[in-house]
């Protein structure tokens, strides 16, 4: 472990590099690769990480780039983050964008600006989101979902199933909520009870129970909604 002071006043730095553990506390920059646990909760301008991680705590960023396999303990607040790997959150999660290439797990609810990425998700609880574009290449599973736009389709698996090799079981790619409410929805391969929005678009491989809509809904051929409300004027 290695600790950088800069100036009086500023804060250090924590890097691991290996196998190794450190303690908690206020950083500028956490930088990890290798092995590496973290006992306590973290707050940083920077965390950047490569290999397995684990921190017994909550983590709270400015920043932050993950490469592999991290446990987190608590929650998780962050202001950008890249993930390309497996993320597993025993609290919740906020942060303003969350780039993906991988799989997440979140115990508790989730608050994102923005979503973009390709992966699977896991929400226990409800995910509230501005925008999100979604490409399914693993199992979606949310109690709850609202959102101001939200894009969802399936893409190619042949070039994921090759990443992830034996890490992980092969799983539907396909999202299973609830229910779904915002804006403006685009969506394929979902199964929800309710779908309620302003635009809504039911596309390909869609099993929906009730889709309220406002302005407009279009449904495709090969999807299955059992009863369609219009609501408003």
């Amino acid at each position: 472990m290695t600790e950088t002071f800069k100036e009086e006043g500023q804060l250090p730095d924590l890097i691991l590099n290996g196998v190794g553990s450190a303690g908690g506390g206020s950083y500028d920059q956490v930088l990890i690769d290798g092995v590496g646990k973290v006992v306590d909760s973290l707050t940083a301008r920077l965390f950047k990480a490569n290999g397995q991680i684990r921190v017994q705590g909550g983590l709270e960023a400015g920043e932050m780039e993950v490469s592999g396999i991290m446990n987190l303990e608590g929650s998780l607040k962050t202001g950008r983050m890249k993930l390309e790997g497996l993320l597993h959150i025993d609290g919740s999660f906020k942060g303003e964008s969350c780039a993906l290439n991988g799989l997440v797990t979140v115990r508790g609810d989730c608050e994102l600006e923005e979503l973009r990425g390709e992966g699977g998700f896991t929400v226990e609880g409800l995910l509230s989101v501005g925008l999100a574009d979604i490409r399914l290449n693993g199992a979606w599973q949310v109690r709850e979902i609202g959102a101001e736009s939200l894009k969802v389709r399936r893409v190619n698996q042949r070039m994921w199933n090759r990443l992830i090799g034996g890490i992980i079981p092969k799983l539907k790619s396909e999202l299973k909520t609830k229910s779904i409410e915002g804006d403006h929805l685009d969506l394929e391969y979902t199964t929800a009870d309710v779908v309620r929005g302003n635009d809504v678009i039911i596309g390909e491989g869609c099993s929906i129970g009730l889709v309220e809509y406002r302005s407009g809904l279009s449904v495709h051929p090969g999807a299955r909604v059992g009863k369609e409300v219009k609501t408003g004027d």
